[in-house]
């Protein structure tokens, strides 16, 4: 795919930032965002395993999806602190996902400001996100199509981020939020994913602190260079072509999904990863199986 680094910048002023990201929906990286919240010199691993460690965490590996699985259902469930124990002491898949940890473990409120950037931010929606060395986050877009303030803390994280209009390249599923799940976007086989080679988008690694503006309906794979952690603040799509979608994705399609999955079963998943293969070259008038 065609990638190019995303824009930094250390600091931004609010009439900047919309003037020259949020209105032409731009992602960009902003460094020290966080440089003045507690979260900055205390957000780490330790200090998430002291403060919540006998909750009871979701957890998520990197399986393909089934058809018994709800959406976003759980592959397991562990202790915050076992499971931080095990991203400090050997590689694993497991990752948190969409998690309300700040819900679960209010003092963490305190240790993060609110950004007056321009986005009317939905308070109730905090989400934390952790992840071992080499875990990935397969290729998708959010079911709400918001705009993400995502702020990565202890160690590395690198970010490939497409805009909404190279989805005729990704090999989007029907009726899911997904590329298909076979493909490896680390190193990806353009002779049996062709239209991938026109892709084209952004990629970036976050550093402690640092934090990444994805604009709404933005596809994101995410993997993890070291153990850490992430937390994404949320603001609905401006665009009422995208709130409308929103509303569908959660009104409609995910229901429709999984009641075919309960009357198709696995024969419904290979449909649908078939139809991303055969639709996305039709379109692209690719005949090269």
């Amino acid at each position: 795919m065609r990638l190019q680094k995303i824009p930094r910048v250390k600091t931004i002023s609010k009439e900047d930032f919309i003037e020259n990201y949020l209105r032409p929906q731009k992602p960009v990286v902003i460094e020290q965002l966080t440089a003045d919240w507690d979260a900055f010199n205390k957000w780490s691993l330790e200090y998430i395993s002291e403060i919540a460690g006998d909750k009871i965490v979701p957890l998520y590996d990197d399986r393909p999806v089934d058809y018994k699985d709800g959406f976003n259902e759980p592959h397991a469930k562990m202790r915050m602190k076992d499971y931080i124990d095990l991203l400090k002491t050997e590689p694993t898949d497991y990752r948190i996902f969409l998690y309300n940890l700040m819900k679960e473990v209010p003092q963490l409120q305190k240790d993060f400001k609110w950004p007056d950037i321009g986005l009317c931010l939905v308070k109730q929606l905090p989400m934390l996100f952790f992840g071992g060395a080499n875990s990935k986050v397969f290729m998708h877009f959010d079911i709400d199509y918001s705009n993400i303030l995502h702020f990565h803390f202890h160690g590395k994280k690198r970010c490939v981020i497409l805009p909404p209009d190279q989805s005729k390249y990704l090999y989007k599923v029907p009726h899911a939020l997904i590329s298909r799940e076979d493909i490896d976007f680390d190193n990806p086989d353009y002779k049996k994913w062709p239209a991938l080679k026109y892709a084209e988008g952004y990629v970036t690694d976050l550093n402690h602190g640092e934090m990444l503006f994805m604009p709404e309906g933005y596809w994101h794979y995410m993997k993890y260079v070291t153990p850490g952690f992430s937390m994404s603040l949320r603001a609905f799509p401006r665009k009422f072509s995208n709130l409308a979608k929103a509303a569908y994705n959660v009104l409609v399609m995910r229901h429709y999904d999984n009641l075919m999955r309960r009357v198709q079963g696995q024969a419904w998943i290979d449909k649908k990863n078939e139809k991303a293969f055969v639709e996305t070259h039709k379109k692209l008038g690719i005949t090269k199986r």
